[in-house]
């Protein structure tokens, strides 16, 4: 079940402290204490700036003004704006133009800029339309117009039937709609996974990129992700595969820990292999393509720190990461890094990471943050073809560090995607992974 929360604190940016609301979302989401049936979930407005905030501060005011309580809930999908619309030709705002460039941020949405980068998850997660503000040519005047805005049904349709709608709230509501969609059209997946196929559907507009141009530095990658999230999702990607584009889904859990005697360690490490058509690939030889990696779970706050909250591991459960073989990696030497990774991160030590860690867009460290992970690789068709497996491990959290609560033991499930696209060849990557993994394959006329 999804639901959709556009509404926030605006006295309480997030700053040091996670507020118990957010834990409240985050037991919610995780179905704790009660174990629902039906796993839920919460789509959230990370917050628009109030009517008394001037807009001519934009976009520097939307850098600085950080998200509000609870859009930084570790478990939900917050969604920010972006702007669509610019052209105004109601002539009552005659010397107007739009405040914000068609692709770049809204006017009202925040961003997690100013956040402490080592404990706070990456929001918003995702942007979507939010309309637009028109400024006047002196700059002194910013207005709501129509024509920048979305609609909407108005909730007493005796009086009339539509209004003008926009911000993030509009945002969130779009993002509630992809996420039932897709849950409508897949009832099998997981919460877990309509997250994570929200994101990984989702791409940068030009505008964005502009802004914060990745290939610049990781820097340029986080703010970009800090500001615009992953980018805007779509739909048709999130539900379809393409003969040129798939996007492979597994569903598992996995126990995080154990206790050897009166220590308590982590345990369970998953490998997935990945059916890539090897000749195929080859074929292509030194072919750009792209592979996006994205890891969703949710974790049970620990129900003792809602206020302050010192250590990484004293508020998640547990943490999830994944890694992939690299294309000149043994699966035993593949497996004899994860381990060593596993143990240096437990040790809060800086792992090394792997050797084509450059041919990622944000790469282990910054991608580890949260409880959604994604990550997009470049390279070569031919490198792909060995990069044929992909690890899930545990990471400390209360669950293992505060074992007196019993819950050492307990499952964590976890949604892995991984996406491949080739977007300067026809080659069908789509049929030989379909057949190897035994799924009908739809022939159209």
């Amino acid at each position: 079940m999804c639901g959709a929360l556009a509404i926030s604190s605006h006295r309480s940016a997030v700053r040091r402290m996670v507020a118990s609301c957010d834990s409240t979302h985050a037991l919610v989401l995780a179905d704790l204490p009660s174990r629902c049936r039906f796993r839920r979930w919460i789509c959230r407005s990370p917050i628009s700036f109030s009517r008394s905030v001037p807009r001519d501060g934009y976009p520097d005011s939307n850098f600085v003004e950080g998200i509000h309580d609870p859009g930084q809930a570790w478990n939900a999908l917050t969604v920010g704006a972006y702007a669509d619309r610019v052209e105004i030709t109601d002539p009552e705002f005659d010397g107007y133009t739009a405040l914000a460039k068609p692709g770049d941020l809204g006017p009202s949405s925040t961003t997690s800029l100013t956040w402490e980068r080592s404990k706070w998850p990456l929001k918003p997660d995702v942007v979507l339309d939010g309309g637009n503000q028109a400024i006047s040519n002196d700059r002194r005047f910013v207005d709501p117009v129509d024509e920048l805005s979305l609609l909407t049904t108005y909730w007493r349709p005796q009086e009339k039937q539509f209004v003008a709608t926009g911000e993030t709230s509009a945002a969130t509501a779009q993002a509630a709609r992809i996420a039932a969609i897709i849950h409508a059209g897949y009832p099998a997946l997981w919460p877990e996974t309509v997250r994570a196929l929200i994101v990984d559907s989702a791409r940068w507009k030009p505008e964005m990129l502009t802004r914060y141009p990745p290939d610049e530095g990781r820097p340029n990658a986080e703010k970009l992700l800090r500001t615009f999230g992953y980018g805007v999702p779509d739909l048709e990607r999130a539900l379809w595969s393409a003969r040129n584009s798939l996007t492979l889904i597994a569903q598992s859990a996995l126990r995080p820990f154990d206790r050897d005697g009166s220590v308590y360690k982590t345990r369970d490490l998953h490998l997935h292999r990945l059916p890539w058509p090897r000749e195929a690939l080859e074929d292509l030889g030194e072919t750009s393509v792209e592979m996006r990696v994205t890891l969703s779970y949710f974790v049970e706050p620990d129900p003792a720190r809602r206020g302050e909250w010192k250590s990484k591991y004293r508020y998640a459960s547990h943490g999830l990461r994944f890694d992939v073989k690299t294309a000149r990696e043994s699966l035993r030497g593949f497996r004899a890094r994860i381990n060593r990774q596993a143990r240096e991160e437990e040790a809060g030590r800086r792992s090394q990471g792997a050797s084509d860690s450059d041919e990622w867009v944000l790469g282990p460290t910054l991608r580890r943050v949260g409880s959604l992970h994604s990550d997009v690789w470049q390279g070569t068709a031919v490198d792909l073809a060995s990069k044929d497996a992909v690890a899930v491990f545990p990471v400390t959290g209360w669950w293992r560090e505060r074992h007196h609560l019993g819950r050492w033991n307990a499952q964590a499930r976890y949604a892995l995607l991984v996406s491949i696209h080739a977007p300067e060849v026809e080659t069908d990557l789509y049929t030989p992974i379909a057949t190897a993994l035994q799924v009908p394959v739809i022939v159209t006329t």
